[in-house]
């Protein structure tokens, strides 16, 4: 006789058995996931704070594993024979496995945790006949070394290792404590209570590690980026204002090639249609600058129409900083630095003055009221621009100018790439600064300087006064 089908649910109402199924399902995998948690240690055998920064740090858990041991042994040992009356042997035996992996939990703890934690099962199990009137299941030494090493755990595995070995502690708490004698003073609530504040203690410090370290790696990111950003910018900083020095030289050719023929007059027709191929060549070019400068300019900076500035104008700037409040003293007098500009590629000049000027920003910023020479010299081949502050002896101040005048050393280091020169910054052993440049008088693919060129006069300030 066949037995029948149970009857079918209700819609929406899942059966008892179908409860009991799953119920039975999640238990079983909820017993192997701790299993294999219980089994599975961390990939890391690094010892205990092997990342902190300094060395002392590092011994911590070496030191407090051997005290622990040093400290426990004994007192184990010293407990098991005369209070629950345990061999020599045997107690020795017992307490050497309860205590001696702790060292071992510095690098392995889970490994540790086996050993330790069967060791205090066999030993509870041992002394179940001994227990009147004394602590059971766990021993006081059995449960500060188990604190301890509770701690060990919860700074290296995981979470999920981490509750498999709490409820196992449990379940054998609550065992053991059902077998011991009557009369003993139960210790299994002590136990539970402590090792799960010990590995709550140890999991906040961990996490907060983790956390603490992430925010290390993405303070490093976010600096790289703004790095690379800050390049970037500079970089298309740097393209519109050599747009605007090369376009003005691209416009004077297109005029000189227009008016040639009226002016020179009686041209013959292939030079005039020479001189008109020239025109058209450089109005083309123009016209492909100004649409690749479309895309490099951003809405701040699509009404710009001054002229850049040059060397010539370092001395309203070296005046400009004097108001602020930064003595400057330039090495070069007027005539002679304008007879210097006339060898100098646009490039060149236009990159020399805005070392200047961001150096003497940061004079302005880090160093107020330092002395500063501004120190301009050629050799015929190469312009060397240095910018040598001394220590301030008062707090920095406001920036000279209210807009940035670039992205600081980044900036400096692009100007001086971009023509082909070497810069050279950094402290100054009596606390000042120094920002120094050597560039070439023409930059690569240019025409070479005038044989005649005038040397370098002798310094004076921005006062016209001599340099200290």
């Amino acid at each position: 006789m066949s037995t029948a089908p149970p009857p079918p649910s209700p819609p929406g109402r899942t059966s008892p058995r179908t409860f009991a199924h799953r119920a039975r399902t999640t238990a079983r995998d909820a017993l192997r996931d701790a299993g294999v948690a219980l089994v599975t240690p961390t990939g890391s055998t690094e010892a205990l704070l092997s990342q902190a920064s300094r060395s002392w740090m590092r011994m911590i858990p070496y030191v407090v594993a051997l005290a622990l041991v040093s400290s426990l042994l004994p007192t184990t040992i010293g407990v098991l024979i005369r209070d629950y009356e345990v061999a020599g042997a045997l107690a020795g035996a017992l307490a050497v496995a309860q205590t001696a992996p702790l060292l071992l939990a510095v690098t392995r703890p889970l490994p540790a945790w086996w050993i330790i934690g069967s060791a205090n099962v066999l030993c509870a199990v041992t002394t179940l006949d001994a227990t009147a009137d004394r602590p059971a299941p766990w021993l006081p030494p059995a449960i500060v070394g188990y604190a301890a090493l509770s701690l060990a755990l919860a700074l290296r595995e995981k979470r999920r290792t981490l509750v498999a070995v709490w409820l196992t502690t449990t379940v054998a708490s609550l065992l053991l404590a059902a077998l011991s004698a009557p009369d003993s003073r139960d210790t299994s609530v002590l136990m539970i209570v402590l090792s799960g504040a010990m590995l709550l203690v140890g999991t906040l410090i961990k996490d907060r590690r983790e956390a603490q370290h992430k925010l290390a790696e993405q303070e490093d990111i976010n600096e790289a980026e703004r790095s690379h950003r800050a390049l970037l910018e500079e970089r298309a900083r740097i393209a519109r204002e050599l747009h605007d020095v090369v376009a003005h030289h691209m416009s004077v050719i297109t005029v000189q090639a227009d008016s040639a023929p009226y002016r020179l007059g009686n041209l013959p027709p292939g030079v005039v249609k020479e001189f008109e191929s020239i025109a058209t060549g450089a109005r083309e070019s123009l016209g492909e600058m100004r649409r690749l400068l479309s895309v490099l300019r951003s809405e701040d900076t699509a009404g710009e129409r001054a002229p850049q500035p040059g060397l010539d104008r370092l001395r309203h700037l070296a005046d400009a900083t004097v108001r602020a409040g930064v003595p400057v003293v330039l090495s070069s007098p007027e005539i002679a630095l304008v007879r210097e500009l006339a060898q100098l590629s646009p490039a060149v000049d236009l990159s020399a003055y805005r070392i200047v000027q961001e150096a003497l920003a940061n004079v302005v910023r880090h160093a107020p009221g330092a002395l500063t020479e501004v120190l301009v010299s050629t050799d015929r081949k190469h312009l060397t621009v240095a910018v040598v502050n001394r220590p301030s002896k008062r707090p920095s101040s406001a920036p000279l100018e209210h807009g940035s005048t670039g992205h600081g050393l980044i900036g400096m280091a692009e100007r001086v790439r971009l023509v082909g020169g070497t810069l050279d910054v950094g402290p100054l052993p009596d606390g000042g600064f120094r920002v120094a440049a050597r560039m070439p008088v023409v930059e690569p693919g240019g025409t070479a300087p005038a044989p005649d060129r005038p040397p370098t006069a002798g310094p004076t300030s921005a006062k016209e006064q001599p340099r200290p």
